[in-house]
């Protein structure tokens, strides 16, 4: 039966809704820590894809026959209502759709081998906002990308709002933070190696469209996106064997990460 809280002080939740997010990365060192999942949508998915709940904080308006059929899938996990006031109570604290989860992360393994089979992947670089990270990979699960590949210069794909912006496709997509913080350009060497081709999405003086027969014809393809603002750095754009942009029209010089990664997962998309 749900617990009805007339404070967050009476459960683990005043703690947790108190750390920064990269402090619940950490909270259970030496152990992956926890993350926070919002809305029915996103925690329906993340359950899917086994990750382990530890709590559920719900604002007692939203708590219909949806949600209650959704902590019943939660097993024998402590369920939290409390007034919309309650849930305010923490400063900054701003819950958009009235369902909260706690939930266990998953140890990552990664190896090249864990490419196999594949044959669209995305390699971002240093992408740092949270919103347009969501946005890709809603694009990428959308749109025929394989895998994602992260530096660690990236936000987490975990964070409540990026994984909430994914509509959660966070936990349908495969991601990986590369390992030993290697940056992109050693990792499209490595790709190279491994048998794959990259293409860099950047305005350079030799970059070829996007609808380029050559690229979009390669058997494996590693889509590479940068940093919001900057883009690629020079070196990454170097070390890829295609550098592409998407043609402007209207005097417009390029897109918004986001924008260009749903045209890019879908001009580039595998060849049947």
């Amino acid at each position: 039966m749900p617990t009805e809280l007339q404070t967050l002080g009476d459960s683990p939740w005043d703690e947790w809704l108190r750390c920064q997010e990269p402090q619940l990365y950490h909270y259970f060192e030496p152990e992956p820590g926890l993350f926070i999942a919002e809305s029915p949508n996103v925690i329906a998915r993340a359950l899917h894809a086994g990750y382990v709940p530890l709590s559920l904080l719900i604002d007692k308006k939203e708590f219909s026959p949806q949600v209650q059929a959704l902590t019943a899938q939660c097993g024998d996990v402590p369920v939290y209502l409390a007034e919309s006031a309650v849930l305010s109570s923490i400063r900054g604290m701003h819950l958009t759709r009235g369902v909260l989860c706690a939930m266990r992360r998953k140890v990552q393994h990664f190896s090249f081998r864990t490419l196999q089979g594949m044959r669209r992947i995305a390699l971002l670089e240093n992408i740092m906002n949270p919103t347009n990270l969501g946005a890709v990979f809603r694009s990428a699960a959308a749109l025929g990308i394989d895998a994602v590949l992260l530096t660690g210069g990236c936000t987490d794909p975990l964070y409540r709002r990026a994984a909430r912006v994914s509509m959660g496709t966070v936990f349908q997509v495969p991601w990986f933070v590369l390992p030993d913080a290697p940056d992109a350009a050693q990792t499209a060497a490595e790709l190279r190696t491994a048998g794959w081709q990259s293409a860099a999405m950047a305005l350079c003086a030799d970059s070829r469209s996007i609808s380029d027969p050559e690229v979009k014809g390669a058997v494996r393809l590693a889509i590479v996106l940068g940093t919001e603002g900057e883009g690629l750095r020079p070196e990454t754009i170097a070390a890829c064997d295609y550098t592409v942009k998407i043609p402007m029209a209207h005097g417009v010089d390029s897109l918004n990460v986001a924008a260009a990664s749903a045209v890019a997962f879908w001009e580039l998309r595998a060849q049947k």
